[in-house]
Order: C-alpha cells, then sequence, then structure tokens
C-alpha cells in the first residue's frame, strides 16, 4: 500500500484565500436592507451571486436581476478598496510553487470578482482559476473542482482542497477530494477526508501531502478446494496476488492450510478460521475477529494495523445450495420461490453482519470480501436478492457496483470461467453470474476502482490441470482510498 502523491492544491478564494467573506456578508446586507444572522448562513456563505439574489427577491419585492447586479456592484467595490490575503495564504502558495505543485484557484464568484482577486494576489502563483462563470453548476455541486482536476490533468483522489464553508467543503467531497478546511465565519467539523485547521500559518506542501489518502488494494479470492485442482496451484496462486498488487486478500475455499502458506510464501501476516476462511495481509494483523468455532460456512475477520489507522477486514462463504441461478435458469423458479430458498444463506449473512457490528468501533473502516453462493439485487431487476439486501441495509456498499453501476453493461461475472456448460454433461449453457464480492462501510474508505480478475485463458471443466488460473472463481480486486483520521 503506497500514499497517492499529491498531484495539486486547489484553492476556494472568498474566505479562505483573502478575507472576503465578511465584504460579501457586508453587501448582502445593504441590498436585503437588514442585518443578516446566523440562520441566514447556509444561503449566504459560499453561494454564487444568483443564489444569494434569488433567496433575497421575495423578501425585497425586487427582481432577481437587479439584486444580483447590486450585490455585484457592493461586493466589487468593497474587494477593491478592502481585501485582505488570510494569514498563511500568500506563504503556502509561494511554497507550493517552489515544490512544484500545481495551484488553481476554484470559487464560486463571478469572473470579474476573481479576476479583481487574482490581480491583487498575483497570477503568477496559479495555474488554472474556475469561476461561476465557467461551469453549468457551481458550488455545492462538484463541478467547480471537477474542472480544475482536468483543467491541471490531475486526479481528485490525489488532490488536497482547501474551503472555508460547509458549501465548498460539499463541493470538494463530491469531486473526490480531500479537503483542509479553515472556517471563516462558521464552524465545520472534521471527518475522514477533512482536516480542520485555526489558520493556514501552520500549513505545509508536507502537511499537505500527507492528507492525500494512502491505496489499499483487497483481493477477493475463493481457491477452490486451497487450489488443488490445478497443478502447481500455490506457486500460481502467488503469482496472482502479486499481479493484482493485493494488500490484504479475503479467501475462501482455503483447504484449511493455503491461509498460512500463502502468508509464508509472501512474507505476510494471516489468520485462518475454521475448515475453510482466512485472511491474509502485508500489513499486521492484530487479532482475529469473528465466532472462534466457525465451521466450513460463515464469516471470519481480521483487525489489520495499518501506520495509524485500523482496519477490521472480513471474508465469507456463504452455503452453496440451493442455487438461485440454477433454479431460475433449469426449473424457471419464479422471485418468490429464489427468495424463499435464500434462507439458510440469510441466516449466515445477518449472523456474520452482528459479528461484524459488535466488532468495530465508531467510525472504523470495514470491508467485508467473500463468495455469497447468490446473486446481487442490484444485478436481477426482477428478483430482490435478500442476502445482499440485507447487508446493504447494514450499510455495506458494493464497490464493484460503485464503479460499474449498470450491470447489462459490465455484468462482472464471477462464476464461472471454468464452466461454459453444466457439468452434468446435458450441454446447457452455465449460468454466469457475480456471486464474489468486496463491501465495505464507507468510513474513511473511497472506492477508485474495482476489477474482476482471471490470468490467461482457462481450459473449461475438467480439463483444468494445466490453467495458469488456479480457481474456478474469479477474484474481484478493489482499490480504495484509506484516508488517515483527523
Amino acid at each position: 500500500m503506497t500514499r497517492l502523491p499529491l498531484d495539486a492544491v486547489l484553492f476556494d478564494m472568498d474566505g479562505t484565500l483573502v478575507d472576503t467573506e465578511r465584504l460579501w456578508w457586508e453587501a448582502v446586507t445593504v441590498v436585503a436592507g437588514r442585518e443578516l444572522t446566523d440562520a441566514d448562513q447556509p444561503e449566504v456563505l459560499g453561494r454564487p451571486v444568483e443564489h444569494t439574489a434569488a433567496w433575497l427577491a421575495p423578501g425585497t419585492g425586487r427582481p432577481v436581476t437587479e439584486l444580483a447586479a447590486a450585490l455585484h456592484r457592493e461586493f466589487t467595490a468593497r474587494v477593491r478598496t478592502g481585501i485582505v490575503p488570510r494569514p498563511g495564504a500568500l506563504d503556502l502558495l509561494d511554497a507550493l510553487t517552489r515544490d512544484g505543485i500545481p495551484t488553481a484557484l476554484v470559487t464560486a464568484s463571478p469572473r470579474a470578482v476573481a479576476d479583481t482577486v487574482l490581480a491583487a494576489l498575483g497570477t503568477h502563483r496559479f495555474a488554472v482559476s474556475i469561476t461561476a462563470d465557467d461551469t453549468e453548476h457551481t458550488k455545492p455541486a462538484p463541478d467547480p473542482y471537477l474542472a480544475a482536476c482536468r483543467a491541471l490533468a490531475a486526479d481528485p483522489a490525489r488532490c488536497v482542497a482547501v474551503e472555508d464553508t460547509q458549501t465548498g467543503v460539499a463541493s470538494a467531497e463530491a469531486a473526490g477530494c480531500a479537503v483542509l478546511v479553515v472556517p471563516s465565519l462558521a464552524p465545520i467539523a472534521a471527518a475522514p477526508g477533512r482536516h480542520v485547521r485555526d489558520s493556514l500559518e501552520d500549513v505545509t506542501p508536507e502537511r499537505l501531502r500527507g492528507m492525500v489518502p494512502r491505496e489499499l488494494r483487497v483481493l477477493s479470492w475463493n481457491l477452490w478446494h486451497g487450489g488443488t485442482k490445478v497443478d502447481d496451484h500455490r506457486t500460481k496462486q502467488v503469482k496472482v496476488i502479486l499481479d493484482a498488487g493485493a494488500d490484504v486478500v479475503g479467501l475462501q475455499e482455503t483447504g484449511g492450510t493455503a491461509a498460512r502458506e500463502l502468508a509464508e510464501a509472501l512474507g505476510w501476516h494471516h489468520h485462518a478460521a475454521g475448515e475453510n476462511l482466512g485472511i491474509i495481509s502485508r500489513h499486521a494483523i492484530t487479532t482475529g475477529l469473528g465466532d472462534p468455532g466457525i465451521g466450513f460456512y460463515g464469516a471470519a475477520g481480521a483487525r489489520i494495523r495499518i501506520d495509524e489507522h485500523d482496519l477490521d477486514v472480513w471474508t465469507a462463504h456463504l452455503q452453496y445450495t440451493p442455487y438461485g441461478p440454477y433454479e431460475a435458469a433449469f426449473d424457471n423458479l419464479p422471485a418468490s420461490g429464489l427468495i424463499a430458498h435464500e434462507g439458510v444463506r440469510l441466516t449466515q449473512m445477518r449472523d456474520t453482519l452482528r459479528w461484524i457490528a459488535r466488532s468495530a468501533g465508531p467510525g472504523r473502516p470495514v470491508i467485508l470480501t467473500g463468495d455469497f453462493n447468490t446473486p446481487s439485487h442490484l444485478d436481477w431487476p426482477d428478483v430482490p436478492w435478500p442476502v445482499t439486501q440485507a447487508a446493504e441495509k447494514a450499510g455495506l456498499r458494493d464497490s464493484y457496483r460503485e464503479v460499474h453501476p449498470d450491470p447489462v453493461a459490465d455484468p462482472g461475472h464471477t462464476w464461472s470461467p471454468v464452466h461454459p456448460v453444466h457439468e452434468d454433461g446435458s450441454g446447457r449453457p452455465e449460468p454466469h453470474d457475480r456471486i464474489d464480492y468486496v463491501l465495505h462501510n464507507g468510513q474513511a474508505l473511497r472506492v477508485l476502482d474495482s476489477r474482476t480478475v482471471v490470468s490467461g485463458s482457462p481450459r473449461p471443466w475438467p480439463d483444468v490441470a494445466g490453467n495458469d488460473w488456479p480457481s474456478d472463481h474469479a477474484a474481484v480486486v478493489t482499490t480504495f482510498a484509506l484516508y488517515r483520521a483527523e
């Protein structure tokens, strides 16, 4: 796992780089014809002129266009005579320039106002500027920050936005940036990926680099009887894990020894549970989680320490029969019948979710990998498969569907790369489906990518001994941004 590089730093303008939030507040007060209160802040701070003008219109009886023009005049006059850089702002901009880190100005103010401020700050300090005139939607929509990233050829996950209002924070976080908040008028709480400081005076490029998340790659893999159906399976398993760049692997069908043997071959840490489950990790495993008496089916977890993070990773293997896709394809069972036959797996999933809830502390990242032996309700529009629904209701998100929301365009089938036809000799096409998952709770985690993995072109069953791919399932690998706690 590596920390992502810092591609760019994206600065809000009003209240962040220059002390204009009070100037804007004064301008709105004059145009409103009354003193503003704390209750007015959501409609004033961080909002474009047009939004505030539309908000003022019913109370003043004046047209929106007239109010917008008045707000422009009042605010611009104050900017020209009263602009003051926020403490530490110019020093930070100059330090970023010395370190070769690109910067952008990203503001909900119009171009005319932004250019006035840019001239005062020094246009040489910014590679690009994005204003309310440059995107269809401005803050709190993500559009301005996404536009800045495109202009800089920067990945939002590798950028830090510097903001002072909740509206701006919402925009930057929706774009996928880490956020440094220096509140100007209204307080803002820290959160995963969001750091709060009283001033820019103690902020350095190195501190901003430290806000960029680490990249964590998690693999879910059913090893198929430990891999024993394929020659030299352990060597091939090691190669798959290394080629995938995995940091943590949730294993099913370990054959009892695969977790330990793979960890020894890789020089990693491992936790084995029951007859069938295991977790291996580049990073230290501090404790095992879950039912110590687990048998063949069920779930097991491990707490993994990554720098200052505690991360709970679970692996689950649920009962394989009766198998819904077979009943749908071969027996024409209706949705109600398919759901009725999910009882054992649903019980196993609910037990898993109880163990997860019992172990996880507030704000702790949780990842659940596994072969659930059931399709997802996100993939079958006519069948609300209850196992994956239960996980979703418990707050777990499907990482593959976050990246590939269209199940028609990206089915993500994991069953089965070695079964083009059903193995009963009938010649019937094998139902292919997505039954392997990497789920997460979204705490200090954001999905960057998710994909299925199969090596080479596996020969179909039963001629599988020479396959490079030592399993009858495709694996799922998800890349997360793991944010440092505040």
